[in-house]
C-alpha cells in the first residue's frame, strides 16, 4: 500500500478535488473542514519528522554504546551550537514559505513562481554563510562552551564536519518550506524516509566496521542530508508544475526578496535565540562532568522525537493560517487554532504517561551506565510534566509564523534567552539546586512563552482582522 493511501485510510476522509488539483501536489487549504485538511497535512509531517529524528537518534546510540559515555557527552555538547547555524537557515526557509503561502493563498500564481525562484538566491547564500562561519568558528565556540578536556577532541570533530555542510541542511529546509508552503507535506516526507535509512546503513558501517569514530557519525548525517535535498529538488521539479521555472521567473525582484528577508529574519532570530538558549544551559549542564552531559544528552535525543507532533501541528497550522490570511479568512484561523490545541493537550497527556512507565527503558536504550539512567530518567520526568506548555508554543507560534507576526518572532526569541538565564541563575544558584535546575529552568521558560504567545494571538488577530474591516 502506498504511502498516500496509508495517509488516507487513517483518516478516513476525502478532501475536494478542487483543492487536492488546482495544481499537482498542493492543497488549497483556503476551503473546506479545517481539522481534516490539518491532519491531512501534518500526519505526513509528523512521520517525516520522526524519520528525521532518526539522524540524531542513531548518531547517539551508535556513538554512545560504541565509543562511550565521553563521546556521547562530546557529541551532545556541540549539538546546540551546530543547530544554531541549521536554525538561521531554517529560520530564514520558513519565511520563504509564509511569503509563498500567502500568494498561493490569493490565487496569484504567476508570483508564486517568482517567490520559487528568488528564493533559491537567498537559501544559497544564506547556507553558504552558514557554512563558512561554522568551519571558522568550531575552536572558540567549543572552548567558550566550557566543553570537559576528555570530550574536546569528539565534539571538535564532530561540530567542523556537519557545519561544514550546513549548506546542504539549508537547501533541504528551503525545498521542504516551498512545498509545505503550497500544501505538499508527503514530498519531503519520500526523501526523509529514503534519507534516514541510508544515515543509519552508513552509521554502522562508518562507526562500527569502519572504525572511524565520530566522524563517521558526521559523514552519515551529512550524507544523508545531502541525497534528501537534491532528491526533493529533482521529485519537485519533475512532479509540480509550479517548479516548472521558466527564465524570466529568475529576474530579481526586489519586493519579494525584501518579503523574504522582513519575514524571513525575524524567523531566524527567533530560531537562533532559542538555539543560544539551549547553548547557555550546555555550557552550564558541560561543568558537572561527562555523566551529567551524557544524561542531558539522552533526554534531549528522546524529547527531539517526542516534540515532533506538536512540531507538526505547529508546521501544518503555519501554512494554513499563511493561506488563509491571504485570502483573508480570520474565522478559519481562529478554529483550527482551538482545534489544534485540544489536539495539544490530548497528545501531552498520552506522552507524559509513557515517559511515567518507562523512562528508565528508553534511557537505557542509549547508554548502559546506571549513574547516567538515573539521572536521564529523572529529567525526562521533569520535562515530561509540562510537555502541554510546549506544545502549545509550537501551535500558537506556528499560526502566528504563519500570519507573518514579525514582532512576536523576535520577542519570542529574546524570551527564550532571558527566560533560560533567569531561571537558570535563581533555580541553579539563588535556591541550590544544582544541576537539576536545568531541567526546570526548561519548563518554566515554556510556560512563560506559552502564555506570551496565546495573549499575542489574540491581540494579533483582533487587529489584523480589524485592519482589514477598514480597508
Amino acid at each position: 500500500m502506498s504511502e498516500e493511501n496509508i495517509v488516507e485510510k487513517v483518516l478516513n476522509s476525502t478532501v475536494s478535488e478542487k483543492q487536492l488539483n488546482r495544481k499537482e501536489h498542493v492543497m488549497d487549504m483556503t476551503e473546506g473542514n479545517s481539522l481534516k485538511l490539518i491532519m491531512k497535512f501534518s500526519i505526513p509531517l509528523l512521520i517525516g519528522n520522526l524519520f528525521q529524528q532518526v539522524y540524531s537518534v542513531v548518531d547517539s546510540v551508535v556513538v554512545g554504546r560504541h565509543l562511550g559515555a565521553n563521546a556521547l557527552g562530546g557529541v551532545g555538547s556541540v549539538g546546540m551550537i551546530s543547530f544554531l547555524f541549521f536554525s538561521l537557515c531554517s529560520g530564514m526557509a520558513s519565511g520563504i514559505g509564509v511569503v509563498i503561502a500567502k500568494y498561493f493563498g490569493a490565487k496569484r500564481d504567476d508570483l508564486v513562481r517568482k517567490a520559487i525562484a528568488n528564493s533559491i538566491y537567498v537559501i544559497l547564500g544564506v547556507g553558504l554563510l552558514m557554512s563558512v562561519l561554522g568551519v571558522c568558528l568550531t575552536g572558540p565556540l567549543i572552548r567558550l562552551m566550557n566543553t570537559p578536556a576528555e570530550t574536546v577532541p569528539y565534539a571538535y570533530t564532530y561540530m567542523k564536519i556537519t557545519c561544514a555542510f550546513t549548506v546542504a541542511v539549508a537547501v533541504y529546509n528551503g525545498i521542504s518550506s516551498m512545498l509545505r508552503s503550497l500544501g505538499d507535506s508527503r514530498t519531503p516526507l519520500i526523501f526523509l524516509m529514503i534519507a534516514s535509512v541510508i544515515n543509519a546503513v552508513l552509521d554502522i558501517i562508518f562507526v562500527v566496521y569502519l572504525d572511524m569514530g565520530v566522524a563517521g557519525a558526521a559523514y552519515a548525517t551529512v550524507f544523508s542530508q545531502i541525497v534528501s535535498g537534491i532528491g526533493s529538488i529533482i521529485y519537485a521539479v519533475k512532479t509540480n508544475s509550479y517548479f516548472k521555472l521558466r527564465r524570466e521567473d529568475f529576474r530579481v525582484d526586489h519586493s519579494i526578496l525584501k518579503a523574504d528577508f522582513k519575514i524571513g529574519l525575524p524567523m531566524a532570530v527567533q530560531t537562533s535565540m532559542i538555539s543560544i538558549s539551549c547553548s547557555l544551559l550546555q555550557a552550564l549542564i558541560n561543568g558537572y562532568g561527562p555523566a551529567v552531559m551524557a544524561a542531558y544528552t539522552a533526554t534531549g535525543k528522546v524529547e527531539g522525537i517526542v516534540f515532533q507532533p506538536f512540531s507538526s501541528l505547529g508546521l501544518a497550522l503555519s501554512t494554513f493560517a499563511g493561506q488563509n490570511i491571504g485570502a483573508g479568512q480570520y474565522d478559519r484561523i481562529k478554529k483550527a487554532v482551538w482545534q489544534a490545541e485540544c489536539i495539544t493537550i490530548g497528545l501531552s497527556a498520552v506522552l507524559f504517561a509513557a515517559i511515567l512507565l518507562f523512562r528508565e527503558n528508553i534511557i537505557h536504550f542509549f547508554v548502559t551506565d546506571q549513574e547516567v539512567i538515573r539521572l536521564g530518567a529523572k529529567g525526562m520526568v521533569i520535562s515530561g510534566s509540562m510537555y502541554v506548555a510546549l506544545g502549545t508554543i509550537y501551535t500558537l507560534r506556528g499560526a502566528l509564523n504563519g500570519m507573518g507576526d514579525v514582532l512576536f518572532s523576535m520577542i519570542n526569541g529574546f524570551l527564550e534567552v532571558g527566560g533560560r538565564v533567569v531561571f537558570a541563575l535563581i533555580l541553579m544558584y539563588a535556591l541550590d539546586m544544582g544541576f537539576w535546575g536545568i531541567w526546570y529552568t526548561n519548563i518554566f521558560t515554556w510556560i512563560v512563552i506559552a502564555l506570551t504567545a496565546a495573549v499575542r494571538l489574540i491581540v494579533y488577530l483582533k487587529k489584523a482582522q480589524r485592519n482589514t474591516n477598514q480597508m
